[in-house]
């Protein structure tokens, strides 16, 4: 049988990178080596998300996969990200991994900016959700049973009201028309705690929300 292509998945904890390594995990054809996280050093939370950090690891854990986390500041330069990003990446290809995943949808520069990065190491990035309808990739997370909670919203876009919440029917139905269906454009993020390739549920309980830099609400998601 053919090796198959060893790679790595960056993994935000959200829902976006829940469906793209459930579709990688279906083609069959990847060895997924790993999941890729950036954690903010100072506040041990995953960056945009504001997950601790303990709640990444047990997402791992029940997903069987090995976890590489980066550690950065909290105002983090593209330098520094670069520099540790590159330094992370070089051990990866060194051990035969030749790229990297992404659940991103349609955000043509920001994929052109991974893909410009990763050619510089000789590596490629996958994109396996990439200019697919946004509405019917929210459906599928859905249909395939994953369970989401949002952790952050854009208050210049949405209000208070829709961050703690589940993702699901409800919540998409009160989107308003201008949001996008999996939060694409930066409306929200979350924090995926089952779904079909998930052993086990991670428990936890909605904390504060609170209001950063005046512009984002965040849910503390605390562990059980």
């Amino acid at each position: 049988m053919e090796n198959k292509e060893k790679i790595i998945v960056s993994w935000s904890t959200g829902k976006d990178s829940a469906l793209a390594l459930h579709e990688l995990m279906q083609s069959g054809i990847y060895e997924i080596v790993a999941l890729l996280t950036t954690v903010t050093e100072e506040y041990e939370r995953i960056s945009i998300h504001g997950v601790r950090r303990i709640l990444l690891e047990r997402q791992a854990d029940s997903l069987g996969l090995p976890l590489e986390q980066v550690y950065i500041s909290k105002n983090c330069s593209d330098g520094e990200y670069e520099s540790k990003m590159r330094k992370v990446l070089l051990k990866y290809s060194d051990k035969g991994v030749s790229a990297v995943a992404f659940g991103d949808i349609f955000l043509e520069d920001l994929r052109c900016y991974r893909e410009e990065k990763l050619s510089l190491i000789g590596m490629k990035g996958i994109f396996p959700l990439w200019e697919r309808n946004t509405r019917e990739l929210a459906g599928m997370i859905l249909s395939l049973g994953f369970d989401a909670v949002v952790t952050c919203v854009d208050s210049e876009i949405l209000d208070k009201t829709f961050v703690g919440r589940k993702f699901d029917k409800q919540f998409l139905s009160a989107l308003p028309a201008a949001v996008d269906p999996c939060g694409e454009k930066g409306e929200f993020h979350s924090f995926v705690y089952n779904g079909p390739m998930f052993r086990y549920s991670i428990e936890h309980r909605k904390g504060k929300i609170v209001l950063r830099n005046k512009h984002f609400y965040f849910c503390d998601l605390m562990p059980v």
